[in-house]
Parts: structure tokens; C-alpha cells; sequence
């Protein structure tokens, strides 16, 4: 996480005037999600007015960016409390923002730990039409409530109007509510979409540690000694932000590892990755490799009482069954990368389990008829102009 902005914070009014919609993503792949979703919603409709806390994706598909908080997004118990009086003072600046400016909707993209709190507030505060108010409530991208706090679901069904899934068996997880909840298909495998990533037998190695600051301080020193212990071979290193580059350059990597920011697309051999976003893209293309991780102690404490799946990979999880070894802790060795990385580089078998897994996981989350996010929104907002 950078240094979180001065306090008190102060978002900016709507630059049209007025606004339709507001969406908040808190990390790097809500706001690329989100950005999707936003893209293809103006497409539709030109005229929407579109404001976000987000990133820098979804600036670029044309929504005001508020406030970036793609570069104040943190993971872990410790991680949020040395943070805890900016994020205070989020929350309270962006329900005022919210309260001034009413928008029709408020999209929440993922995070729910800010997101669900949010809700909660508007419904409280008599703003969202939970609460009797004028504001629909509407989540894109569901909380994993399959791996934890599963009464999660009951909160969201009181503060929400509906929900939009990328995974289809999250539908299920939802039946006992109210909450209308829709499985829109996952945006990797949308029609038209560019991946960062693509397999190459002749490429070279991919190291990805991962977008959050703590996360890859962790684990990339790991990656990268797994990496250098495989023998003479290029790798790159996949990065979304300068304050990450930042990271990766203080481990003070070998010439032969380069780094790379996420834009361009890049194809490998092999991967070794950390269990986020980027670990789906290497799935979907069909590149072998492992998943690696290595949380703060007390959050990987913590982590173990309480998350109840039999794999930390949502691929994993999907294909039920392991189509990438996970290394969790301890287990993530030097060696044991290293391993890994050969039998994925060097064993056709090996490459073979692995594109088919990835033909498997590309059907399980194919778009359904019923249409894209992006759709799903425009019935949703249209839905508010007809109950005005």
C-alpha cells in the first residue's frame, strides 16, 4: 500500500453534474472487471454518467475516478489495522459523497470489506431502497462466501437488490435468500477479450507475485530463488503498478528476469504464481505451473480456522481437483519450485493434463445467454428509472 492520502479526504463532485452510477472496486482486478462491465454498458448507453472509486481501468473505460483506490488496497488482519484511520475516513467521505450527489445506483465490485459495511450504511441512512430509500444496491463480483463467513449472504440479501456471479456454482450458494443473484459468466472468457498471458513451450519462465505491496514482499524473494534454481532460463515478471516495481526491484533480480508491466501480452513456458487473478489467466491459456503463497503468520493463523476449501486456487477449486500444485507457507521452498518448474517444462504429460484442464475450465465458465455484467446492470439501472 502507498502512503494513504492526507487526512481528511474530500472526493470531487460529479464532473457532468450529476451522476447515474457509482461503482467501487478496491484492487486491481475488481477494477479491470469492473472496467469491462462499465465499457460495455457506455457502449450501449453513451449518455450514462458514470463516477468510481476504482482504478486506473476504469478511468480509462470512462468513468470519473474519484479516488484511486487501486493504490490504497491492502490484504490481511495487520495489514488493515496499521490502516485502519484512513479507511475510517473513506467510509464516512464516501457515504457523504453518496448522500450529496444520489446517484441512481451504486455498483460494489468485490472488496467487501469496505463494500458490505457501505451497504449496510446506505440501508441504515434510508438511501438505498433497502432502506426505503431512492438508491438501488447492486454487487458485482460475490464475496467468497463458499470459503468463509458464509452468513455473509444473509446481510447481503437485507442491504442488496441483486447480485451478479462470475462462477456458477455461487448461484446455489444463495438459495436460501431472497437476494435475486445472476451468473453473467466470468470476463476472461468473454467474447473479444485480450489475456496478458499465452502459452509458448518456447517461452520463457512467468514469475507472478502477485498486485497487493504486502503480498509480494512475501513471496517474490521465494519465486525468484525457485527461479534460479531451475538453471539458465529467462523469466518475466508481470507488475501493475510502479510502487510494486518498486518491490520487485529491491530483490534485486538477475538480468535474465525481466520485469514487465501488465499491458502487453506475454507468452511462457511455465508459471509460478501467487493464488490471485493472474493464476485464472495462466489457467485459461493453458500454461502449467504451481500456485505459491505466503500470508503474515498471524493472517495465515487466522486463515486456517476459518476458510473451509479444499484448494486456495479458484481454478483448483472450479476443476475440483488440482490443476495446479499449490505450495502454501512453508511448503513454497526454493526446491520445491524449482521441481515443479521442471516437470512442467519438461515432462509432455505434465503439458498435456494441462490443456485439457484449461479446455474444461473455459466451459465451466462460459457466458451464459442471458447475457454480460454489463447487460445485467443496464436492466438493473433501467429498473430504477421505471420505479421513479
Amino acid at each position: 500500500m502507498t502512503a494513504a492520502p492526507l487526512l481528511p479526504l474530500r472526493l470531487p463532485p460529479p464532473r457532468d453534474g450529476g451522476v447515474d452510477l457509482l461503482v467501487i472496486a478496491g484492487e486491481h482486478s475488481g477494477d479491470e472487471h469492473a472496467a469491462t462491465m462499465v465499457r460495455g454498458a457506455l457502449a450501449r448507453q453513451p449518455g450514462l454518467r458514470v463516477a468510481a472509486l476504482g482504478g486506473p481501468a476504469l478511468a480509462a473505460a470512462g468513468a470519473q475516478l474519484l479516488h484511486d483506490l487501486t493504490a490504497t488496497s491492502v490484504v490481511g488482519l495487520w495489514e488493515v489495522l496499521k490502516h485502519y484511520r484512513f479507511f475510517q475516513a473513506l467510509h464516512g467521505e464516501t457515504l457523504r459523497w453518496i448522500a450529496a450527489h444520489r446517484p441512481r445506483a451504486v455498483c460494489f465490485v468485490d472488496y467487501p470489506g469496505l463494500n458490505l459495511r457501505l451497504a449496510a450504511k446506505l440501508r441504515e441512512r434510508r438511501l438505498s431502497t433497502a432502506g426505503g430509500g431512492p438508491i438501488r444496491a447492486l454487487y458485482y463480483i460475490s464475496p467468497q462466501i463458499w470459503a468463509w463467513k458464509a452468513q455473509r449472504r444473509f446481510t447481503m440479501a437485507r442491504d442488496l437488490d441483486a447480485l451478479a456471479v462470475i462462477f456458477p456454482f455461487e448461484v446455489e450458494c444463495y438459495a436460501d435468500t431472497r437476494l435475486p443473484v445472476e451468473f453473467v459468466g466470468h470476463p476472461f472468457v468473454a467474447e473479444g477479450y485480450a489475456a496478458p498471458v499465452r502459452y509458448d513451450p518456447a517461452g520463457p519462465v512467468l514469475l507472478l507475485p502477485g498486485s497487493r505491496r504486502q503480498a509480494v514482499q512475501r513471496i517474490f524473494p521465494v519465486l525468484l530463488r525457485g527461479f534460479r534454481a531451475l538453471g539458465e532460463r529467462e523469466a518475466v515478471v508481470l507488475y501493475p503498478s510502479d510502487e510494486i516495481l518498486a518491490v520487485l526491484q529491491a530483490a534485486a533480480p538477475p538480468a535474465r528476469v525481466r520485469l514487465q508491466r501488465l499491458g502487453t501480452p506475454v507468452a511462457a513456458a511455465a508459471v509460478l504464481t501467487s493464488s490471485g487473478t493472474m493464476s485464472m489467466h495462466c489457467a485459461l491459456a493453458g500454461i502449467p505451473g504451481v500456485v505459491a503463497y505466503r500470508a503474515h503468520p498471524l493472517t495465515y493463523l487466522i486463515g486456517r480456522r476459518l476458510v473451509k476449501v479444499p484448494h486456495l486456487g479458484i481454478a483448483n477449486l472450479l476443476l475440483k481437483e488440482p490443476m495446479y500444485p499449490e505450495l502454501i507457507q512453508g511448503a513454497a521452498t526454493p526446491a520445491a519450485l524449482a521441481a515443479e518448474l521442471r516437470a512442467c517444462l519438461h515432462e509432455p504429460a505434465r503439458r498435456e493434463r494441462t490443456a485439457a484442464a484449461a479446455a474444461r475450465l473455459k466451459e465451466i465458465l462460459r457466458q451464459p445467454a442471458a447475457g454480460t455484467a454489463a447487460e445485467w446492470l443496464l436492466r438493473a439501472l433501467d429498473h430504477t428509472q421505471q420505479a421513479a
